[in-house]
C-alpha cells in the first residue's frame, strides 16, 4: 500500500483562548514506526484525538486510509489506538473488557485470545482490571488495539509504567507490527526508546510541525561533521589538520575538535605526517540532543535555573 494510512492536513484547533493546533499537517505511513514527538503542549495529544474523532477540527482533516473516522464501518479493523490506559471498567476482567469490545465491533471470539498472548496478559486475563498495574494497563490496551488486526496503529505514551523487562518487549512488538507492514504512529517522551524504534519521526512545537524527517537523517544533521582527536601532539597535529582544510578548535589537554574532514581523512592526514594520536572518533548526537535543539524555542512550560 503506498498511500498514507494517516494523514493530517492544516489541522487547527482552539480550546477558548488556546491554539492547540495551529496548521498541523503529516503523514503516518505503512512499514514504519512514526515517533510523535514534541514538548508538553505542542498538539500532540490533541492531534490523536482529532484523528480518531473525539475532537472536531476548527479547520482541516485528518484521514485514516483516506476516510474520516466516524466514516468508518468497523473502525478496529482499520486503526487500533491506546490513548489512555486507564481508561476501562475497572470491575471487569481483562478477557470479559476485550470481549465486550469484540462484541462491539462484531469481531470473532478468537481475536481475544489471540490478543491476550499477543500481549503476555495470559496468566493475568481473569484478574479484574482494577487491579492492575500501568505497565500491565498498557499492555492490555495494546490488546484492544490489536483486536481488529488493523494496518495502522496509534499509541500515546505507551511506555509508561513499564518496567525494563516491559520496554524491551513494547519496543520489539511495535517494531515487529510495523515489519508486517503496519503503520504505527508513538508518541513518547522516552527518546532513547524512540531513536532504537522509529525509523521517521514528526516533531511538533505550539500546534505545528516543526521536523518531518528520517531518524538517521535527523540524527547526520544534527551530528554535523564534527570529530574529536585525543593526541599528545595537538600542536603538530592541529597544523596537519589545517593545511588538509579543516577547521581545528582546542578542546582540552590533548584534545582537538575537528571540523571539514571524515573520521577517515584525518586517520590519513595524521598518519601521513606521522603526527601520533590515540583516539578519532566522529561525533554523533543522539536524538534528544537534535530534539532539544530543534525545540529550545517550542517549550510553553519552563522551570527556572538553578
Amino acid at each position: 500500500m503506498s498511500e498514507a494510512a494517516i494523514e493530517v492536513t492544516g489541522l487547527r484547533k482552539r480550546f477558548g483562548p488556546v491554539t492547540a493546533l495551529d496548521g498541523m499537517s503529516f503523514a503516518v505511513r505503512p512499514g514504519e514506526v512514526t515517533g510523535f514527538i514534541g514538548p508538553n503542549g505542542a498538539g500532540k495529544s490533541t492531534t490523536m484525538r482529532v484523528i480518531l474523532g473525539l475532537d472536531a477540527p476548527d479547520e482541516g482533516t485528518a484521514l485514516i486510509g483516506g476516510q474520516r473516522y466516524r466514516s468508518l464501518r468497523q473502525p478496529l479493523t482499520r486503526v487500533g489506538s491506546l490513548l489512555d490506559a486507564s481508561a476501562l471498567q475497572p470491575s471487569r476482567t481483562a478477557r470479559n473488557h476485550l470481549r465486550w469490545l469484540a462484541c462491539s465491533q462484531r469481531l470473532p471470539a478468537r481475536r481475544v485470545d489471540e490478543v491476550i498472548a499477543q500481549a503476555g496478559l495470559e496468566q493475568a486475563a481473569r484478574r479484574k482490571a482494577g487491579g492492575y498495574s500501568l505497565g500491565m494497563r498498557q499492555r492490555l490496551g495494546i490488546a484492544a488495539a490489536l483486536l481488529g488486526d488493523p494496518p495502522a496503529l496509534m499509541l500515546d505514551e505507551p511506555f509508561n509504567g513499564m518496567d525494563p523487562e516491559g520496554i524491551v518487549w513494547m519496543r520489539g512488538f511495535l517494531r515487529t507490527l510495523a515489519g508486517q507492514g503496519r503503520a504505527v504512529l508513538v508518541s513518547s517522551h522516552l527518546m532513547n526508546e524512540l531513536q532504537d524504534m522509529a525509523g521517521h519521526l514528526v516533531i511538533a512545537g505550539r500546534g505545528r510541525v516543526i521536523a518531518d524527517t528520517s531518524t538517521a537523517a535527523l540524527l547526520a544533521a544534527a551530528s554535523g561533521d564534527r570529530v574529536t582527536v585525543r593526541t599528545m601532539a595537538a600542536a603538530a597535529a592541529g597544523a596537519a589538520l589545517e593545511r588538509a582544510g579543516a577547521c581545528v578548535a582546542a578542546a582540552g589537554t590533548g584534545v582537538l575538535t575537528v571540523a571539514g574532514l571524515s573520521a577517515e581523512k584525518i586517520v590519513a592526514v595524521l598518519g601521513g605526517q606521522a603526527v601520533a594520536f590515540s583516539e578519532v572518533t566522529a561525533h554523533r548526537a543522539s536524538l534528544e540532543d537534535a530534539y532539544l535543539e530543534l525545540t529550545r524555542e517550542q517549550v510553553e512550560y519552563r522551570a527556572a535555573a538553578s
